[in-house]
């Protein structure tokens, strides 16, 4: 038993001496080697700080009014004639050209009818020659006193009433003709197509129902309202001296000018607003009739200037100033002069130049001079994901 408590006690003597002589060593160490030496110190003494570029953008006054994009032509195919639908010559939601047969009706009846309008022509026709012929041998007899005018009365009526019958059968005829051509539904406008309503087999009656109707998708129109203050603006539209740009509910930006501009001809006296149309051409279909966009005007020249984050402006004293990073990650204070605001960016009037570097972050941690490790806003979401 003795024994082992011994052997206990020269272990922890043991222990405690090989601790005291790693701390002196490590103490040692410290005070011996030279602080230029130390590995990753001069890296950690950078400060680490987040910037972005200033930019340079249009900061001209802008309006900007909701408005709803419509077509300027639109049709619904109703149907002229009754009978059942033998075929629908187009594939929904297609763009279709004006003149392209799209349903037909049955036309064996139309035919007939036509035919049927033909031979009655023929018949009054017949009639007309032989009334013709018997009025005027009964007028030469009565210029010579052989018949009486009684019978020359009732000849002549007869011409009159066969000349009329002719007329009438000529008129039933071209009727017959048009509802002949009425059960060929054509396209009366170029544009896109919807939904067939009716399909093949079923039976229409004449002007009961839409059978498809089409848009017209370019050009296409926009319009809005805008309030009766702002009618001199809608002008410089019209004189080139403002351009129109469209937001569509994605987000996306439309540069495109407009190529023509209607202004209504009087001003609601109810809500003081003034209806304006605005025409575009649409290659690429972005503009959707019945859509909702914004319509966003602006000086046509434009105002070119540099805007930053309001997290990069700092104030002191002397006024506002910002600290802008070079390519060797030197720190350099900015005195710079402010304007206004546009779309949460701040104007910036003098002092910087577009594509310069300035710290949004770690503002705290850096001087004019100091050296920096830079991160653009961009890069360093990537790395925070």
């Amino acid at each position: 038993m003795q024994v082992l408590k011994v052997s206990k006690r020269r272990i922890v003597k043991n222990f405690i001496i090989i601790f005291l002589c790693i701390a002196v060593g490590w103490y040692l160490k410290s005070k011996l080697t030279p602080q230029g030496a130390m590995p990753g110190m001069g890296a950690a003494s950078v400060p680490h700080v987040i910037v972005e570029q200033a930019n340079i953008e249009d900061v001209s006054p802008q309006k900007q009014y909701i408005a709803s994009v419509e077509p300027i032509k639109s049709v619904n195919l109703i149907p002229q004639v009754s009978g059942y639908i033998e075929k629908v010559l187009f594939q929904e939601g297609s763009q279709v050209n004006e003149g392209d047969i799209l349903f037909v009706i049955e036309q064996d009846k139309y035919m007939a009818n036509l035919d049927l309008a033909k031979a009655a022509l023929a018949s009054a026709q017949a009639n007309f020659v032989r009334a013709e012929r018997d009025y005027n041998r009964q007028k030469a007899l009565s210029n010579k006193q052989y018949a009486s005018k009684s019978t020359l009365d009732n000849s002549e009526s007869t011409y009159l009433q066969a000349k009329a019958s002719v007329t009438q059968a000529k008129a039933n005829l071209e009727l017959a003709k048009i509802d002949l051509l009425h059960t060929e539904i054509r396209a009366p406008i170029s544009g896109k197509i919807g939904k067939a309503n009716v399909t093949e087999g079923n039976l229409v009656s004449s002007n009961s129902v839409t059978l498809a109707r089409i848009v017209q998708n370019s050009p296409i129109r926009v319009a809005f309202s805008v309030p009766d203050k702002d009618y001199q603006m809608i002008k410089k539209i019209r004189d080139n001296e403002s351009r129109t740009r469209l937001k569509l509910p994605d987000g996306s930006i439309i540069n495109d000018n407009a190529v023509s501009l209607f202004v209504n001809n009087e001003i609601n006296s109810q809500t003081a607003t003034l209806s304006v149309y605005l025409e575009y051409d649409n290659p690429t279909e972005q503009l959707v009739a019945g859509n909702y966009v914004d319509v966003i005007i602006s000086s046509a020249q434009g105002k070119k200037m540099v805007t930053i984050s309001p997290a990069a402006i700092m104030q002191d004293a002397n006024g506002a100033y910002v600290f802008a990073v070079d390519n060797q990650g030197t720190v350099t204070e900015r005195r710079v002069k402010l304007d206004g605001t546009f779309n949460g960016k701040q104007i910036v009037l003098e002092g910087l130049k577009g594509g310069e570097k300035i710290i949004i972050n770690g503002l705290q941690k850096v001087k004019d001079g100091a050296k920096v490790r830079a991160s653009l806003v961009s890069e360093s979401s990537k790395e925070a994901k």
